[in-house]
């Protein structure tokens, strides 16, 4: 295929956001080209956790995306929270009429990769964005890089860039007068490990101790996803596997359940911030998913909020290109950040009643499991859990 001069919209990042995006568009008569720069196989080889949203699961379903989620994802109607080893179920089902998903996020990634390619869209693979220009002006222009090495350019009425938290598209955005990126470092990580074992139960366990925090997650019925809080200095050699083992039956066993061991074949250490840039777009350049926030992986919120922002973006650009009606286009920063502020205060409340902090004292300890029992005690408190898990539907619009 030969990548046309000039497309509607540019999309940078085959992560959730660009691909989600360049679908959207697709259904509507919208074509996008979408540019990475690592492989096919890196994209869908690097595995990364996934929790979805029930208004993500359905956009699925609706635009042709879902049938293999609707057939391999682990399906959860609840999790657990567990204070000193004594653990409580969210009944999310019950108390929302909703339930969530556990599907990878490179399984995502790949059930809208093969759709793209299906459709015939353009995605291009190893591919290295230069330069964009132009975004304040009547046209974009974007400068490549192919996989070859050779140097093209192509114009774009939009560009939209969703290339990670590492994006340097921000730069622009926070050159405007009363921009600002807002971020907070928590002072505790995850250590991840990957473990072929069985499952230790089908549903999620947030467990916290004096030890510190842990959670139990599975990928499959033979693989299985464990975290444990750390510092986030800790390196891999750190945590040798016994001492792994010793803390994850410390922080999570309790007398009717057991962490399922086995084979540890991945760690990692997984450090939590949380950043949001304000506004997402300037002129005809725009900023979606991580590159314009990341949230800590407590709340699940991360790949969800991706789907979320072009939920807002799709139908905007697909107003602006078909009908030159740009009115939704420009409020699409207003849209869509009251939604991000809301899943950080989900994933920072989740994040600070069940991590100790380091040097915590007596007192502070004891108010979070206040906290967190009131919360668990109560029908009230149980269902906002519940509502904020499973998350709010996703913002529709005429188009």
């Amino acid at each position: 295929m030969t990548t046309p001069s000039h497309v509607p919209v540019a999309i940078i990042g085959a992560g959730p956001a660009g691909l989600t995006l360049a679908h959207l568009l697709h259904l509507q008569g919208v074509e996008s080209v979408v540019f990475e720069t690592r492989s096919r196989q890196d994209v869908e080889e690097t595995v990364r956790a996934g929790v979805l949203e029930q208004g993500t699961m359905q956009m699925m379903r609706e635009t042709g995306v879902g049938e293999r989620m609707d057939a391999e994802a682990d399906i959860d109607e609840g999790i657990d929270i567990s204070v000193d080893n004594q653990r409580t179920r969210i009944a999310l089902t019950e108390l929302t009429g909703y339930h969530m998903a556990v599907y990878p996020q490179h399984e995502y990634l790949k059930d809208f990769i093969a759709k793209r390619i299906e459709d015939g869209g353009e995605l291009l693979f190893n591919t290295t964005v230069d330069d964009v220009t132009g975004y304040d002006e009547d046209l974009c222009t974007v400068t490549y890089t192919d996989e070859a090495g050779v140097q093209h350019t192509l114009t774009a009425d939009y560009v939209v860039a969703g290339d990670g938290s590492k994006s340097p598209y921000r730069k622009p955005i926070l050159e405007l007068p009363g921009a600002h990126r807002a971020h907070h470092e928590y002072p505790y990580a995850w250590f991840g490990i990957l473990v072929n074992a069985p499952q230790t139960q089908k549903e999620l366990i947030y467990a916290t101790h004096d030890a510190g925090f842990a959670l139990i997650s599975t990928r499959s019925e033979t693989v299985q996803r464990y975290y444990l809080q750390c510092d986030p200095e800790d390196s891999v050699d750190m945590w040798p596997d016994e001492k792994i083992w010793e803390q994850l039956h410390l922080r999570v066993d309790s007398d009717d359940l057991q962490v399922s061991e086995g084979e540890i074949f991945d760690k990692n250490v997984l450090r939590f911030r949380s950043a949001v840039t304000e506004p997402m777009q300037r002129g005809r350049l725009f900023i979606c998913g991580d590159a314009a926030h990341t949230v800590p992986p407590t709340g699940a919120k991360g790949l969800n909020l991706a789907v979320a922002d072009v939920a807002v973006l799709a139908p905007a650009l697909i107003r602006a290109v078909k009908k030159s009606n740009t009115d939704l286009l420009e409020k699409y920063s207003d849209l869509a950040i009251p939604r991000v502020w809301k899943a950080q205060h989900f994933s920072y409340w989740m994040s600070s009643m069940l991590h100790a902090t380091p040097g915590e004292e007596y007192f502070q300890s004891q108010r979070r499991r206040g906290e967190l029992r009131a919360m668990l005690s109560s029908e009230a408190g149980r269902k906002y859990q519940a509502e904020q898990y499973v998350g709010m539907d996703l913002p529709k619009f005429d188009i």
